[in-house]
């Protein structure tokens, strides 16, 4: 791995590791995407939590080499597999997947290509609106393929990370290396967020040519997009076609009965009793997207379970209505301000890239805020906090995670969900 390969090992202070690395843009690049992962396996060998640190070194091929090969011995599980399991988000599986008239034929196309049904196309578009499901299904493929043969070579990218990946290639004279990555040591292509690609040149002319290598190839490819290739502003007519080489599936919103089951599914995996009247109000009510009506389940969950309440219609009238306003009055920028004041933290320090712990835990529920209120993507929430799609995945699964956990963090996140539904974006104030 091109990314991994190019550090030194440069020394070890306490629980501190520092690595050296060959320029600031590579430095930033593993920072957003592998330290994480790094420091993981670390913990693993060394039976302690480690913390790495990255500096800029020129000399990153002398001695250190000897102690960087040793130490990549010792992270056995540092394997393109691995890493994907990290992206892939791990609930975004077909079992998960509620299937209605919007999106069955989605579903079964994804379905078939993943199963490599005989004679079925290797190619697909998903075409949805944000909150529909279509990264649910493109990453579904993903789980269902390496969960039936973990060997064959997945290869999950948004259409920003890949243009990243491609400017770092060409600045480091490693595009050799780049182009074998995705035309010949990739099997299954999930490329996310097409759109994205709109006045990018140079990076759709590579993607051009990776696209027609992996489909002479008879590689699987998996396509989203918010737009039709042919409605992207400023894309070449030849790759807009090779995105449209294979089937192309809308998601529509989904309908009253299929959105009763979506809140159904979703309360039974959150362990949560949902009386059916409340069920079927929210179901007649929330008619956007599969987040609004997840965002509606929690919220009256989190209602109830704040104010000591039972759970009723009442209650979920009065949360109905705080989404409807909130849908449209909330913005990241609210959060990022109410969060700024609440922790007592500056925006600079938000948006800067200090990782100390009293500004990256604010920064992460900040990022978790913004995914469950405002229903951008990961990667639109990434660019408004100055990080990319990986990092703002991993910091919405930490919180989460200690949200499960029902410590400090889940009665901040508590205590901040309660101003936003409410449209009092002051911590100050009630």
């Amino acid at each position: 791995m091109v990314w991994v390969e190019a550090l030194e090992w440069l020394e070890q202070r306490g629980d501190e590791v520092v690595l050296g690395c060959p320029s600031t843009f590579a430095r930033k690049w593993i920072i957003d995407h592998y330290v994480r992962l790094i420091e993981a396996e670390l913990e693993k060998v060394f039976q302690t939590p480690c913390r790495i640190t990255l500096k800029v070194s020129s000399s990153h091929r002398e001695e250190g080499d000897h102690h960087l090969n040793e130490r990549q011995l010792l992270l056995p599980h540092v394997t393109p597999g691995h890493h994907l399991s990290c992206l892939l988000q791990k609930d975004f599986t077909f079992d998960q997947f509620v299937v209605g008239v919007s999106n069955d034929f989605a579903y079964e196309a994804a379905l078939a290509l993943a199963c490599g049904r005989d004679g079925y196309q290797n190619a697909l578009f998903l075409l949805s609106k944000t909150g529909l499901g279509k990264s649910h299904l493109s990453q579904a493929i993903g789980h269902h393929i390496l969960n039936h043969d973990s060997s064959i070579r997945v290869c999950y990218v948004t259409a920003e990370d890949f243009t990243n990946a491609m400017v770092y290639a060409l600045r480091h004279d490693s595009i050799e290396q780049f182009k074998d990555k995705y035309r010949r040591q990739c099997d299954v292509l999930l490329l996310e967020d097409v759109q994205f690609l709109s006045g990018k040149e140079k990076t759709q002319h590579e993607l051009g040519y990776t696209l027609d290598a992996l489909l002479a190839a008879r590689k699987k490819l998996i396509f989203t997009s918010s737009h039709l290739p042919d409605d992207i502003p400023k894309l070449d007519g030849k790759l807009a076609s090779r995105l449209s080489s294979g089937i192309i599936s809308s998601i529509e919103s989904p309908d009253y009965k299929t959105r009763v089951r979506i809140i159904n599914k979703k309360a039974s995996l959150k362990s949560l009793e949902i009386p059916q009247d409340v069920v079927h109000y929210l179901a007649s009510e929330l008619t956007e997207n599969v987040r609004q009506l997840e965002s509606g389940l929690i919220g009256v969950a989190a209602k109830a379970s704040l104010l000591k309440l039972p759970i009723e219609l009442k209650l979920a009238e009065s949360v109905v209505r705080n989404i409807a306003r909130r849908f449209q009055e909330i913005t990241v920028k609210s959060i990022q301000e109410l969060v700024s004041k609440y922790y007592k933290i500056s925006m600079e320090q938000i948006l800067s890239r200090s990782r100390k712990r009293g500004i990256v835990q604010p920064r992460q529920i900040a990022m978790y805020l913004a995914r469950r209120y405002t229903g951008q993507t990961f990667q639109a929430i990434g660019r408004s906090f100055n990080r990319y799609h990986a990092t703002t995945l991993h910091a919405i699964g930490i919180v989460e995670r200690r949200i499960r956990e029902q410590g400090p963090v889940q009665k901040q996140v508590e205590f901040l969900s309660k101003r936003l539904e409410s449209g009092n974006f002051d911590p100050d104030h009630s």
